[in-house]
């Protein structure tokens, strides 16, 4: 499934590159969805704010890049623990390989998680803190 996530963020970034990402965006967050019968979806979020210390930076939204129209979509039976655990996985993999990494990366921050639900911490620009 690395192949379909990576395809699908690196169309939401070269898109985001092309109309410009807002100055406002600190950093970068992953939203999952649960959507009933094993279907699960995930969105990329710009925020204002990033702190690792309290999740609810991600709140703090300024774009989603159209991404809440044009979500990635996936069909997995598993519990959304698993879900997180795979997703985690796959986008940690693509900041170590992704086409557009640095994109991502000059960012204070990423994070993943379910919208009502804890975040992981994906990378944490130590240089900004």
């Amino acid at each position: 499934m690395f192949d379909e996530v990576s395809e699908w963020l690196d169309q939401v970034l070269e898109d985001a590159l092309e109309t410009g990402i807002p100055k406002e965006v600190t950093a970068f967050g992953f939203n999952l969805y649960e959507d009933g019968d094993y279907d699960w979806s995930m969105e990329l979020v710009g925020t204002s704010e990033f702190d690792m210390d309290n999740e609810d930076w991600l709140c703090n939204e300024v774009t989603d890049f159209d991404t809440r129209d044009d979500p990635f979509q996936w069909n997995q039976k598993a519990e959304w623990e698993e879900i997180l655990k795979d997703i985690t996985c796959l986008l940690k993999k693509y900041l170590n390989s992704g086409k557009y990494v640095n994109v991502l990366k000059e960012k204070s921050g990423i994070g993943v998680g379910f919208v009502d639900g804890n975040i992981e911490i994906l990378y944490a620009n130590i240089a900004e803190k």
